[in-house]
């Protein structure tokens, strides 16, 4: 039997690609124009949907990728960088196994190294040796279930790491700020780049998430907690469709004993119960980072994998990688911070 043809696809000038993000059940926030036009302004990334569907044709599935194009790299195509996951948008594994190898052929005829999936569905292991992927990467999935009333979702996360911590940073006459102003926004990055230094790696540029206010607009959120007209912590959360994304987070650790960050965690949650989300996605945890999971573990204790599939096989990941360990953490460790934000500004697009 033969193939389908398939057909390449620029999101971000077809305008077949909004109204698939917009109604493919498997699509979230990364999937979308907003997502994928803060990618391109930031870092340079072309982003290409494989379909089967024609030029002429309705959009009925695609798997979306992002050109990555680095002297440093090299040429990959990644799905999607800088993203937790991101779903092929298929209705059947023989719709997808056709856009995998078309995109495959398509890497494999220009000699780029490799392309990288990051799809939800565990599932999808079971087909990804067959196709020549291999692991690329071993992450956890966080994901709260935001259909219970507001009290039960509460007394649902533990009591001692979550809800104390929720009571105590009341009782300590914590502000809260939210919002998506330029003022909101350099606080946040000011909290963000102290977090980064706390953990000897760089901030994303600045203008990363700069493009990402101006591009998803009031979909995006970033909630400041004040203790004494001090800015003590931060995060930053999209929304699509029923689920709120929680995508990042930061604090000055001199204050951890308010429990700021738990409190802004349950006020974006409550706030998104009551848009009507039906889902909280914490993001993703890498498997070693046992302190993040324990975290996340309090508030969604049903964690689920969340793996990485890059093809062909075997192909390496030591500079996309090895920059967070090691040597480079040491050197990191002794950067003030106007050098470790320039670092930033310098290596994020070429590690996507």
């Amino acid at each position: 039997m033969t193939e389908p043809s398939v057909h390449r696809v620029n999101p971000l000038s077809d305008p077949r690609w909004d109204t698939l993000a917009a109604q493919h059940p498997k699509a979230s926030a990364f999937h979308q124009r907003s997502w994928l036009e803060a990618l391109q302004r930031t870092y340079g990334y072309e982003p290409i949907v494989f379909t089967t569907s024609s030029p002429s044709a309705e959009l009925k599935n695609g798997i979306l990728f992002c050109h990555i194009n680095s002297w440093l790299t090299g040429h990959r195509l990644v799905s999607l960088p800088f993203s937790d996951h991101c779903e092929p948008l298929c209705d059947s594994i023989e719709e997808m196994e056709t856009l995998i190898h078309q995109s495959q052929d398509f890497v494999k005829a220009r000699r780029w190294r490799y392309l990288e999936l990051r799809p939800m569905d565990e599932q999808f292991g079971e087909i990804a040796s067959t196709m020549g992927l291999a692991p690329a990467g071993r992450y956890f999935l966080h994901i709260i279930d935001l259909r219970p009333t507001v009290d039960e979702i509460f007394r649902g996360f533990n009591k001692d790491s979550v809800q104390r911590r929720v009571t105590r940073a009341d009782r300590a006459g914590l502000v809260e700020k939210s919002g998506n102003s330029s003022d909101l926004l350099r606080v946040f990055y000011d909290l963000l780049v102290i977090t980064r230094s706390r953990h000897q790696l760089p901030p994303p540029p600045y203008s990363w998430y700069q493009n990402l206010v101006d591009c998803e607009g009031k979909s995006l959120e970033i909630r400041v907690a004040y203790q004494d007209q001090k800015p003590i912590a931060a995060i930053l959360t999209l929304r699509f469709r029923t689920t709120t994304y929680f995508k990042y987070g930061c604090s000055d650790a001199r204050f951890n004993k308010f429990g700021a960050t738990p409190w802004l965690l349950w006020k974006a949650i409550a706030a998104a119960k009551s848009q009507g989300a039906l889902a909280f996605d914490m993001g993703r945890t890498q498997d070693k980072n046992e302190g993040l999971l324990a975290f996340k573990n309090n508030w969604a204790p049903g964690n689920r994998p969340l793996n990485y599939w890059r093809g062909p096989a075997g192909s390496s990941s030591e500079i996309t990688e090895g920059w967070k360990l090691g040597f480079a953490k040491r050197v990191f460790s002794h950067l003030p911070h106007g050098l470790l934000v320039m670092s930033g500004k310098l290596m994020y697009r070429h590690i996507g």
